[in-house]
């Protein structure tokens, strides 16, 4: 189905379509993802947070760090990572040699939730991405990697 088809419209300007289809595009992957870890009781942004710690290799990281590497950055990291803290998978600790900078680290519950939902996830991402072969997935990322330059 088309976008027009979606938004029954007959004609847009190429540019409003392209943006209309990738933000359609983009709620209905992010609808697909959010379904599938919602019986964890978990976000798709704590579940994102939970990521870039993993990330971090036992390495602590700050609220900024988790921010600038948020796929959708948000001003509410700090809420984020207080609900993750109340679920058990993240912890904050007061840095020993600045006591003005947090550290936040994940916990072996975080680590353990996260190979739970992995595999969920994995499949979600194909779900999204089955109509596409490998070398339209690669065109399509470059793709939109030179739209952001």
């Amino acid at each position: 189905m088309t976008i027009e088809e979606i938004i029954q419209t007959k004609t847009l300007p190429l540019s409003r379509k392209l943006t209309i289809n990738l933000l359609y595009s983009a709620n209905w992957a992010n609808d697909i993802i959010t379904e599938a870890i919602k019986p964890f009781d978990i976000s798709l942004q704590q579940f994102n947070v939970l990521r870039i710690l993993r990330g971090q290799c036992n390495h602590p990281a700050n609220l900024s760090t988790i921010n600038s590497r948020m796929v959708a950055k948000t001003s509410n990291t700090t809420r984020l990572v207080d609900k993750l803290i109340t679920k058990g998978y993240v912890e904050r600790t007061i840095c020993p040699s600045n006591r003005r900078k947090v550290e936040i680290t994940i916990t072996q519950k975080g680590m353990t939730i996260l190979e739970t939902i992995d595999p969920v996830v994995n499949n979600a991402e194909k779900k999204v991405t089955h109509q596409l072969n490998d070398n339209e997935l690669e065109t399509l990322n470059k793709l939109l990697n030179k739209l952001r330059q």
